[in-house]
């Protein structure tokens, strides 16, 4: 079901609610650029998991009031505002991509209410000491988070109009990029369509949300990552050219209760095939789980990809 909540302003997102209402609160948290029908489990296979998952579009994103010049931190109040109105008190939360930082912030923030959380493939800060930012980045994405402010404006604007013209368009663009890993998720058909017509919804109304994720990414959080107190799952794909491992690797080192899963052999889009997994984690139903320390690291070798579309509802990764 499609909520409309009123956040900070007055400002509406909208949010939705899947799965059993009765199960493990858990907030989906979508890439960029994305929305709240982003990539994830059907609705049989979260009852099963006994997950209520919980996802908005983030501000300037599909049905939800852009809010210019927020901040990565500012995500960790509107989801307080959207749990309030679900009725949710405690929950788990994961993020996708761009939508990593944004999953940190609510366990830095909210730290009373964020039980576990999770990132896939996110992003270190842009002003990481110690890190080579792009190091190992594909072109499209330093450009991105390197151009001036309008020429990232026009260049977004112009890539959504595309977009809205023929949603595959981002996709096929990327596509000289893509390592075979990605290859292979994003050439299944059914997939591929859900992605597209999840980034045709999020960009229906313009290309705001697109650069005020861009822009919040690249600029200071607004939050500490050592203020971190809930236990977190690291996951990234090694081979990723759209947010490098060694990302996962730094934030690892600042995230006091962290567990790291750097998986061989995976990259950008086979977080589509790891989230049912970490979801069950978050909603401490997985069966026995190593110690969550800090020094944690599992390499393990990506799992075949067949048709991952037939688990998922629509959605979007990048």
């Amino acid at each position: 079901m499609t909520q409309v909540v009123k956040a900070a302003g007055g400002r509406s997102l909208s949010a939705e609610s899947l799965g059993a209402l009765d199960g493990s609160p858990v907030f989906l948290l979508h890439g960029t650029p994305g929305g709240r029908r982003g990539p994830r489990p059907r609705g049989i296979v979260l009852y099963r998991l006994g997950i209520r998952l919980v996802t908005y579009d983030r501000p300037g994103y599909g049905a939800s009031d852009r809010q210019v010049g927020r901040t990565v931190a500012d995500a960790a109040h509107d989801v307080a505002r959207i749990a309030d109105a679900m009725g949710i008190d405690q929950f788990g939360v994961v993020g996708r991509s761009g939508g990593g930082p944004h999953a940190l912030a609510c366990a830095a923030v909210l730290t009373d209410r964020v039980t576990r959380a999770a990132t896939l493939g996110s992003l270190a800060p842009y002003n990481a000491e110690g890190l080579d930012w792009s190091d190992g980045m594909a072109d499209s994405n330093v450009q991105a988070y390197h151009d001036g402010e309008a020429a990232l404006a026009a260049e977004l604007a112009k890539r959504a109009v595309e977009v809205r013209r023929d949603p595959e368009s981002l996709l096929r663009s990327l596509w000289p990029e893509l390592v075979s890993h990605d290859r292979m998720v994003v050439g299944d058909v059914a997939l591929r369509r859900i992605i597209a017509e999840n980034h045709a919804e999020a960009l229906k109304e313009s290309a705001g949300g697109w650069v005020d994720d861009v822009l919040a990414l690249r600029s200071p959080w607004g939050f500490d990552l050592s203020g971190i107190a809930a236990e977190v799952m690291l996951w990234h794909g090694g081979e990723d050219v759209f947010s490098p491992a060694s990302h996962t690797r730094w934030l690892a080192k600042r995230v006091k209760r962290s567990r790291v899963e750097v998986q061989s052999g995976a990259a950008h889009f086979n977080a589509v095939e790891i989230l049912p997994r970490v979801l069950a984690w978050i909603a401490g139903n997985s069966g026995s789980q190593r110690p969550i320390t800090a020094d944690t690291r599992l390499e393990r070798q990506a799992v075949p990809t067949v048709s991952a579309s037939r688990a998922l509802s629509p959605g979007s990764l990048i």
